[in-house]
């Protein structure tokens, strides 16, 4: 594995529970170091029990040298493409310098193995560098799936396996070793698909665009909601009923964020730009900006049930990470919430199981507490941002007891909202009635 961050260390060790000896490869000297102590250097349920088993076998170790990854029949690429600094478009250094830095170690026969979310073309440019530096070295595009949070079921039992194989022979080659190593997934017949580079680059980022528009869609449907006086939930729970369109991803809110979505949309648009196709994702700026325009109404919606202004105002945030079940703050609409209400002139205080170390180091600006009694001590205002399920199972009727005034903002619309009335709560949330 070159790459040991969230993705890499995951498959890493996923790959060791399938039976294979596995070397993982980073730069990062503390990353590595964490992961020989059994360490999980970020939060994933299941995560560190998989690492400490797969490291009692004696067939996972990890290195900073990609020297160590000398021998091995198969190399995934697992690093990170994040989005351009002014730019829409993939950032590819990682990717690049990876590939380069397996050309010191790869020999013919080997396979390199790319599990990164590249713009569409990568592969077909770094195939041509593979066969030219090591003639006999094959490349496949193996897209992840992962969804945080469930990182470790959906690595060793993913709904599909995609192959983005070279043509010909070379393809009948790669194949067979890439059954070789997922065997154990592959036998017991979960769904396989076999395709040309483009196809697998595309198969993520579109899947990863159809959700973040059904997300926006419901989105815009509760800005609808608020202007008519309708009810999104109820909205989603009869068009979710139809099986063409289905319940998932149907629960409006606060948005998407995260390492992911937000930047594979974005990065999808530019290579259309550039591929003069510009025109058939015109309509995911517009899921960018439904997107976005979420947290503003957050912010609207909190100086309202703060009597019009949030100056002085003490506001708790229950949740940080961009979902529950991860520590991952990048692009967190709850932090980007909580630093706009403290632009304001509110008193902030931000909470949440698992990322308050993460956001403090990058939102030192905020302050934040333990637990959620702490952070809503003396609140005028209390916003639940991400839906961790501590935060759905709080008791309306003793968290009542820590606030100054019962106002609850359900930004996930994951509260039971008939509870939080009955405890003498207001209760507002985004694109709900208010009776």
């Amino acid at each position: 594995m070159i790459g040991c961050g969230y993705l890499g260390a995951v498959h890493a060790a996923s790959m060791v529970e399938l039976g294979h000896e596995v070397v993982g490869i980073d730069v990062d000297e503390r990353r590595v170091a964490a992961l020989r102590a059994g360490r999980a250097p970020f939060y994933e349920p299941a995560f560190e029990e998989l690492l400490a088993r797969t490291l009692a076998t004696g067939r996972l170790r990890f290195a900073t040298d990609v020297a160590e990854a000398a021998g091995a029949r198969v190399h995934f690429v697992c690093v990170g493409t994040p989005q351009k600094r002014g730019e829409y478009a993939a950032d590819l250094r990682f990717v690049d310098a990876a590939t380069e830095s397996l050309l010191q170690v790869l020999q013919p026969g080997q396979l390199v193995v790319g599990k990164s979310t590249v713009p569409v073309g990568t592969a077909a440019g770094l195939a041509e560098l593979v066969a030219e530096k090591v003639p006999g070295a094959l490349l496949a595009w193996n897209p992840e799936f992962l969804r945080e949070g469930f990182a470790v079921a959906d690595t060793l039992h993913p709904d599909r396996l995609v192959y983005g194989l070279p043509a010909g022979a070379d393809g009948e080659v790669a194949e067979a070793l890439l059954d070789e190593v997922y065997a154990p997934i592959v036998d017991p017949g979960t769904p396989k698909v076999t395709t040309d580079y483009a196809t697998a680059e595309m198969v993520k980022t579109a899947a990863n665009s159809f959700l973040a528009t059904k997300i926006s869609f419901i989105n815009a449907m509760a800005e609808l909601c608020e202007a008519t006086g309708a009810d999104v939930k109820q909205l989603a729970d009869a068009i979710g009923y139809d099986d063409r369109i289905g319940r998932k991803f149907l629960n409006a809110g606060l948005g998407f964020g995260g390492g992911c979505l937000p930047k594979d949309i974005r990065a999808f648009m530019a290579r259309a730009g550039e591929l003069g196709a510009d025109q058939a994702l015109t309509f995911l700026r517009e899921v960018d900006n439904i997107n976005m325009r979420r947290r503003i109404r957050m912010v609207e919606l909190a100086r309202e049930v703060c009597d019009g202004s949030l100056l002085g105002k003490r506001v708790a945030v229950l949740g940080a990470a961009f979902k529950p079940d991860s520590d991952d703050i990048r692009d967190s609409p709850a932090l980007n919430v909580a630093a706009q209400l403290q632009l304001q002139g509110a008193v902030v205080r931000v909470t949440d199981p698992a990322a308050v170390d993460n956001a403090r180091r990058l939102w030192p600006q905020l302050d934040y507490a333990a637990t959620p009694e702490e952070a809503a001590a003396g609140a005028d205002a209390v916003l639940v941002l991400t839906e961790w399920r501590a935060y759905r199972e709080l008791d309306p009727v003793a968290f009542g007891q820590v606030v100054r005034q019962r106002r609850v903002l359900d930004g996930r619309n994951a509260l039971d909202r008939e509870a939080w009335t009955a405890a003498g709560w207001t209760y507002r949330a985004l694109g709900r009635r208010t009776d």
